[in-house]
C-alpha cells in the first residue's frame, strides 16, 4: 500500500521569498519527500541541469502536452514563459512512495489544491515586506530595471492570496522559517489520512 497515495505537498511564494531554500532544507530533512521537477519553456540557467532542476521545452512541446493533457498544472507565468506540473512526475513519485514536494507558483499552487483538496498540505513562503524583496531580487543580479519591477508588483498580488494556503510562513529569518515548515512538514508525514 502507497503511504502518500494523492498527498501532496506544495511549497509556493513570490519570486525572492525564499521558497526554494525552505524546500531545499525540508528535502534534506525528510526522507520520504521527492521534489516534482517541473516542466519550463524558459532558458536553463548556468548550473541547471535538465531534468533534475526543470523539464525544459520548447513553446510548441508545451502547449502539446497541454492539448494532451498532460499536467495537472499550468501557467504563463511571466510573458511567453511557460510552467507546469506533469502527470507523469506525480505518478514515478506516488509509485515510488514517496510524497511529492511541488514547488510552484501561486496560481499553480491553487489549482493543485483544487484538483486534490483533501490530501494537500501547502505552505505559503512570504517575505517580511515588498521592500526586503526588492532588496533580495536586486541582490541576485539577475533582473533589469523593468523586470525587477514586474516581479515586485506580481510579488504583491501574490501576497493577497496568501490566505488560501494551509499555512503562510513568514521568511524573516531563514532558520526560523525552516524550522516552522519542518514542524508543519512533519505532522503532516505523519497523518495517515
Amino acid at each position: 500500500m502507497n503511504r502518500f497515495a494523492d498527498k501532496i505537498l506544495i511549497i509556493t511564494a513570490p519570486s525572492g521569498a525564499g521558497k526554494t531554500s525552505v524546500t531545499s532544507y525540508l528535502l534534506a530533512q525528510f526522507p520520504q519527500l521527492a521534489f516534482s521537477v517541473s516542466a519550463a519553456t524558459r532558458q536553463p540557467r548556468k548550473n541547471e541541469r535538465n531534468g533534475v532542476d526543470y523539464h525544459f521545452m520548447s513553446l510548441d512541446d508545451f502547449k502539446q502536452k497541454i492539448r494532451d493533457n498532460d499536467f495537472i498544472e499550468w501557467e504563463m507565468v511571466y510573458e511567453g514563459k511557460y510552467y507546469g506540473t506533469l502527470r507523469s512526475e506525480m505518478e514515478r513519485i506516488w509509485q515510488a512512495d514517496r510524497l511529492p514536494v511541488l514547488d510552484i507558483d501561486v496560481k499553480g499552487a491553487i489549482h493543485v489544491q483544487q484538483q486534490f483538496p483533501q490530501k494537500t498540505l501547502s505552505l505559503f513562503i512570504e517575505p517580511p515586506s515588498i521592500e526586503e524583496l526588492r532588496r533580495r531580487l536586486e541582490a541576485r543580479g539577475t533582473e533589469t530595471a523593468d523586470s525587477l519591477q514586474d516581479r515586485v508588483n506580481k510579488a504583491a498580488y501574490e501576497i493577497s492570496f496568501k490566505y488560501s494556503f494551509s499555512h503562510t510562513v513568514v521568511n524573516d529569518d531563514l532558520e526560523k522559517a525552516r524550522k516552522e515548515a519542518r514542524e508543519i512538514v512533519a505532522a503532516f508525514i505523519e497523518d495517515r489520512r
